[in-house]
């Protein structure tokens, strides 16, 4: 956690949210809201795939919200294999779409959804849910999306899908078998694993070139916990 980066308590179904808030140095232009992977095998919103979406969407102006699931860090609750932690995920969101230095006289605030691999399968979800309550989405980043293993939603055509060539955990011959049933492509990082290690910085800057964005020659981060 950096000095731009707040922790505070979310109200939700089950209890408190932990959630991590990741500040922009310079004026805000919407609210990112990040998933983290599957909590029974050490997901937690210090993943080093959700840091790295957190620090690119902040760096674009974006705050940045990065809450802990069920049973998470200091999160109330138990695990319910996605019905509860989309329930979160939308109370996070609206929590911060209303948060006063988001608020703007032009309406709702631009919203992303992000999320890393039972974090991405969450975030489809909880898509439908705001859709539903008439929130609108700028747009959705959905990487490592564990299609294999749950029954992900279609997403809007515009969603960028990022995947690894070699991740074992989710293949990605069942990523492009799933995506068929949409029009949104899928951008594949060479030799990227299910956990993107040394791939880091390319995924960013897969992102940042999403939004039209330059990247420069930064290192890659520091190892991490998956």
């Amino acid at each position: 956690m950096n000095a731009r980066t707040q922790v505070l308590m979310i109200s939700g179904p089950a209890g408190g949210i932990d959630t991590a808030i990741d500040v922009p140095a310079g004026p805000r232009c919407g609210l990112a809201v990040v998933a983290h992977p599957h909590p029974l095998y050490g997901g937690t919103r210090d993943n080093k795939v959700v840091m790295t979406l957190a620090r690119t969407f902040a760096s674009l102006g974006y705050l940045v919200m990065r809450p802990n699931f069920r049973g998470v860090g200091a999160s109330d609750g138990d695990h319910d294999e996605g019905r509860g932690e989309t329930e979160d995920l939308v109370n996070v969101t609206l929590a911060g779409l209303a948060r006063p230095e988001l608020a703007s006289s032009g309406g709702q605030p631009p919203l992303v959804l992000a999320g890393f691999s039972f974090g991405a399968y969450v975030q489809a979800r909880a898509a439908v849910e705001l859709a539903a309550r008439g929130v609108q989405i700028q747009r959705m980043v959905l990487v490592g999306t564990a299609v294999t293993r749950f029954d992900v939603p279609r997403v809007p055509d515009d969603t960028l899908l990022i995947h690894g060539e070699v991740d074992d955990t989710v293949p990605l011959a069942g990523v492009l078998e799933w995506a068929r049933q949409g029009n949104a492509p899928v951008v594949v990082i060479p030799g990227a694993d299910h956990f993107f290690h040394r791939k880091l910085v390319p995924l960013k800057r897969v992102v940042l070139s999403a939004w039209g964005r330059p990247a420069g020659d930064e290192p890659e981060p520091a190892a991490a916990s998956d």
